[in-house]
């Protein structure tokens, strides 16, 4: 359903919130290692990610990537999912037909209709916050 860049964007923006959440702000190289994702990738995302003011980042020795918990608060995903991937998951076809619409839709559109809703409703009504309080420390399995 999401682009492989958006499912490292809220991958890496996670596992950003989770260190943020233990005071600790991360290198490029430590998140590209905790969510399996090429370094040059994950530097092209991320770089989005702080343009529209989801992470934030510090250059130099104490530097790193974080998020202020306020931030994390009211950050829900459909934020990273508009900024990475747009509006596309809630109005592309499921088969990823360009003619489908409600006057000639696809064998799935109708089905398809309502698990975009639900989806958006998730999206939209689940803040990186809380997925930080519900995770386990070890979900990104660091080397440590």
């Amino acid at each position: 359903m999401f682009s492989k860049s958006c499912e490292y964007g809220l991958r890496a923006t996670i596992f950003i919130g989770q260190q943020s959440h233990l005071g600790t702000k991360v290198s490029l190289t430590t998140i590209s290692e905790a969510i399996d994702s090429p370094q040059a990738f994950t530097a092209k995302i991320l770089q989005q990610l702080t343009k529209n003011n989801i992470v934030n980042s510090i250059k130099g020795p104490h530097g790193g990537f974080f998020i202020e918990t306020e931030a994390m608060k009211t950050l829900n995903l459909s934020a990273i999912v508009e900024v990475l991937d747009g509006d596309s998951i809630y109005t592309g076809c499921g088969l990823g037909l360009k003619q489908c619409n409600d006057k000639k839709p696809c064998p799935l559109h109708f089905k398809f209709v309502a698990i975009r809703e639900e989806l958006k409703n998730m999206l939209q009504n689940t803040t990186l916050l809380m997925l930080v309080n519900d995770m386990e420390l070890d979900i990104f399995h660091l080397k440590t």
